[in-house]
């Protein structure tokens, strides 16, 4: 079970209705054109090591209800984790909130699996369905066009708004599956020992899983002279680094636990 309590999450927005007289590429449509504002058709998420995927959706357009009850699961997570998210899911959430006037919820820590990506790898994509052909062999259901876009916001179609839901409810486990594959790659956003301890000089445990058997793997000297120590968990497998004064931490830590087993 992991220590951390981590947020998997994604939405679904409609486009914005306005009038327009005229179609092609280099068509400009002043904010003064639009008549009906966009918002959150849906909000899907799930929680690390459980099964469920929740959703919530809009009342025929309204996503007031939706959103407040949605900041209720927002003040549970440690981390939330999207695709895109710092960019797209967000700021959609905290602009509808804004234009709700609601109180916006702690902002918990984000992570964002396209940064992880574009961070990380040269690969042709950072798009989730690339990375989930990719990496999982299979990729993001087919919503068969703007369609379904239109049957939901225009005519308050409610096997199109399930179908939706379905959609995002099926990227949210290919995000987590996705990040699964790539966390190995990054520092962990939050320290997994502290986290449930509360106690810095945990630090260490490993910041992945929380575990206190770790070993030394290796001992580097920054450009200022500084000596880390390159760290490997016994359990999960991963690596961390941390600084001289905390590894001395670790190693009165073995002595003491030396001491009691002998």
């Amino acid at each position: 079970m992991s220590k951390v309590k981590r947020m998997f999450w994604d939405i679904e927005t409609s486009p914005n209705i306005a009038f327009t007289w005229k179609c092609g590429w280099k068509v400009s449509v002043n904010h003064w054109n639009i008549i009906h504002e966009r918002a959150i058709i849906c909000i899907c998420w799930k929680w690390e090591d459980q099964k469920g995927v929740f959703s919530l959706t809009w009342d025929e357009g309204d996503d007031k209800e939706m959103l407040a009850k949605f900041s209720e699961e927002v003040e549970k997570a440690d981390e939330m984790v999207a695709h895109n998210g710092d960019k797209f899911d967000m700021r959609w959430f905290n602009g509808r909130c804004l234009i709700h006037e609601l109180s916006p919820p702690p902002k918990p820590k984000l992570v964002d699996t396209w940064k992880m990506t574009k961070r990380n790898f040269n690969l042709n994509s950072g798009r989730l369905d690339y990375l989930g052909h990719l990496l999982l062999g299979e990729g993001k259901i087919d919503t068969g066009g703007f369609d379904l876009w239109r049957r939901i916001c225009l005519n308050n179609d409610q096997a199109a708004l399930r179908k939706m839901v379905k959609y995002c409810k099926h990227d949210v486990v290919l995000l987590e599956r996705i990040w699964q594959k790539l966390r190995d790659y990054e520092a962990a956003a939050t320290h997994a020992a502290v986290n449930v301890s509360g106690d810095p000089m945990h630090r260490w445990k490993c910041q992945h899983c929380g575990s206190d058997h770790v070993h030394t793997n290796k001992t580097r000297i920054t450009a200022k002279g500084m000596t880390q120590f390159n760290m490997k968990c016994n359990e999960c497998g991963r690596y961390y680094t941390i600084a001289n004064n905390v590894h001395n931490w670790y190693l009165a830590a073995k002595r003491d636990e030396d001491e009691q087993d002998s």
